[in-house]
């Protein structure tokens, strides 16, 4: 590898006044225009059928685009039908406008406009490519050849919308434009904005492509507050971008860009485009709901729109996309998952107006995720946070602290072995066969009270095919029970934790009791049991306990 094959292919603006430093966040949500039906399409291997196409603009419509660039109807007859379909079928809504492309070329613009024929609000975007190396190795042409170039194209969409059934508005890109002089960029749109004279009624885009990525973003954010402060009829120009993503920072170009002055973005639903794809709208939008800004385009079923996408394109959403992958909001990690659940108890407990759960950048459900299914994962990695939160969350336990230390032990060891993530039902049944009703060695038969010296229990127990029957007392029926057992067998534990809750909001709920032992060298052993009579569990919780510890030795 070579580094010095390779240069800067950029231009910076002649003058930088960098305002758009001074700004930390973007206030309001832009334009937003879809490309998917035409940049989109034009990137996968199978282009989409008149159908797919159809339904793609639909789910588009449906998230909340007003503007759509639905082809290049001069490129196939699949473009020229499908535009045609939208018009005579009336399937573009009042409040959305239609977008097509063209190249600055007369046959070409006259085939679109023949395509456009009667629609009712549509936008036709015309370019050239402008950079220094298309017009030195491509086109061989001048700067004055290549601006006579865009000059014409733009006379010619004047006359021919004049010409045309329908309203149409106007749209110019210099291709390339960043590896093209900003200086020179400007001169051939201002030559544009010439031919249209736009107003407040009939404003003109000039959109100002990231065709290919050369530099680091705050330099394209320099060159569009050039443009923007240097452009003629300003106030009637849209600003629009169209960033790739070749050196990965398409989001982090449009978001610069905007706060440079720019006011709409031209992208796709994750990105997808030639190369490394266009910029992600999906993420630039959620960027804006997670600093409280309303982004005009609803998410809020990112399963649906993921599905539909993947359908229509044959393309994949990345497990770790932004926002709709199917990880990003998983943590396997154990100290991630119990900050996660110590942030979900503290926002139950303090409901503040603000969301601020650690990790989490985002409410999961806002995008139509849940949390015990995609927010705490556990695999090998994972903690007693994680499998303490969705036994509390899911099945309604809330294990003593200790215990829950335990339990997530265990479910590391499992995942560990068969090198597998558990799921929430697999993580509730290990539970109960750790936990629950651990019946050997040792049972108990029957258990009686009264109430002598504080309280006196008689025991019926078993122990290797013995039955003995054992009285003793203690301060409480649970030590009590613990005395017998002690007293018929020699056992030597201390009766560390005891805690005990409602499972069901009734008169007749059943309970659920935890408790934990320690033998003579501290190490803690566990036990839980579930029944209408919280003694009768308790009593249970206690023998699974002594179980596990005779077991384990």
């Amino acid at each position: 590898m070579n580094a010095e094959k390779y240069t800067r292919q950029y231009f910076l603006p002649p003058v930088k006044s960098m305002k758009w430093t001074e700004k930390d966040y973007i206030d309001k949500a832009p334009i937003w225009c879809s490309v998917d039906l035409r940049d989109g399409n034009q990137a996968l291997v199978i282009p989409m059928s008149l159908d797919q196409k159809v339904k793609f603009f639909q789910l588009l419509v449906e998230i909340g685009f007003k503007e759509i660039e639905v082809g290049f109807p001069a490129a196939s007859d699949t473009e020229y039908q499908f535009l045609r379909k939208l018009i005579e079928d009336d399937l573009i809504p009042d409040d959305v406008t239609i977008q097509v492309l063209t190249q600055a070329r007369e046959h070409i613009i006259r085939k679109t406009f023949e395509a456009l024929d009667g629609a009712k609000r549509a936008v036709v975007h015309v370019y050239n490519s402008t950079s220094l190396a298309q017009r030195e190795q491509v086109f061989k042409k001048s700067k004055e050849e290549i601006l006579q170039i865009a000059v014409d194209g733009a006379a010619l969409l004047k006359k021919l919308a004049d010409e045309t059934d329908g309203n149409f508005l106007f749209e110019y890109s210099p291709e390339s434009f960043t590896g093209t002089e900003p200086e020179y960029a400007l001169e051939v749109c201002n030559a544009v904005l010439d031919v249209w004279k736009p107003t407040p009624e009939k404003k003109a885009i000039i959109n100002l492509p990231v065709t290919v990525q050369h530099s680091m973003p705050h330099v394209y954010a320099s060159q569009i507050e050039y443009m923007c402060e240097n452009m003629k009829y300003r106030e009637n120009v849209v600003v629009s971008l169209h960033p790739h993503n070749d050196r990965g920072c398409g989001v982090a170009d449009a978001e610069l860009g905007i706060l440079a002055g720019a006011d709409r973005i031209e992208g796709t639903l994750f990105g997808n485009g030639e190369r490394t794809g266009n910029v992600d709208i999906v993420t630039l939008a959620m960027n804006l709901y997670s600093q409280g800004v309303d982004p005009q385009l609803d998410f809020s079923d990112m399963t649906h729109v993921c599905e539909c996408y993947e359908m229509y394109t044959g393309m994949k959403v990345d497990e770790r996309s932004p926002y709709s992958g199917a990880l990003v909001f998983a943590a396997f990690s154990g100290s991630h998952q119990d900050a996660i659940a110590k942030g979900m108890h503290w926002l139950e407990e303090k409901k503040p107006q603000h969301w601020t759960v650690p990790y989490l950048p985002i409410d999961p459900r806002d995008v139509g995720r849940s949390y015990d299914a995609d927010v705490i994962r556990i695999n090998s990695q994972s903690g007693k946070g994680g499998v303490g939160y969705i036994l509390e969350t899911k099945y309604g336990l809330n294990l003593p602290a200790k215990m829950r230390e335990a339990m997530g032990y265990a479910s590391k060891a499992v995942s560990d072995r068969t090198h597998k993530e558990l799921l929430p039902e697999e993580i509730f049944e290990l539970f109960k066969e750790k936990f629950e009703d651990v019946v050997e060695p040792y049972s108990i038969h029957g258990v009686h009270f009264q109430q002598v010296n504080g309280i006196t229990t008689q025991v019926t127990s078993t122990y290797q095919g013995e039955t003995v029957t054992t009285e003793a007392a203690g301060n409480g029926r649970l030590n009590a029970v613990s005395n017998a057992l002690k007293k018929a067998y020699g056992l030597d534990y201390r009766l560390m934790t005891y805690q005990e809750h409602a499972l069901e909001q009734s008169s007749s709920s059943r309970a659920i009791a935890y408790v934990g032992i320690s033998d003579p060298k501290g190490e803690l052993f566990w036990g839980a049991a579930v029944d209408p009579d919280i003694i009768r569990a308790s009593i249970d919780a206690l023998l699974t306990a002594i179980n596990n510890m005779v077991n384990s030795k």
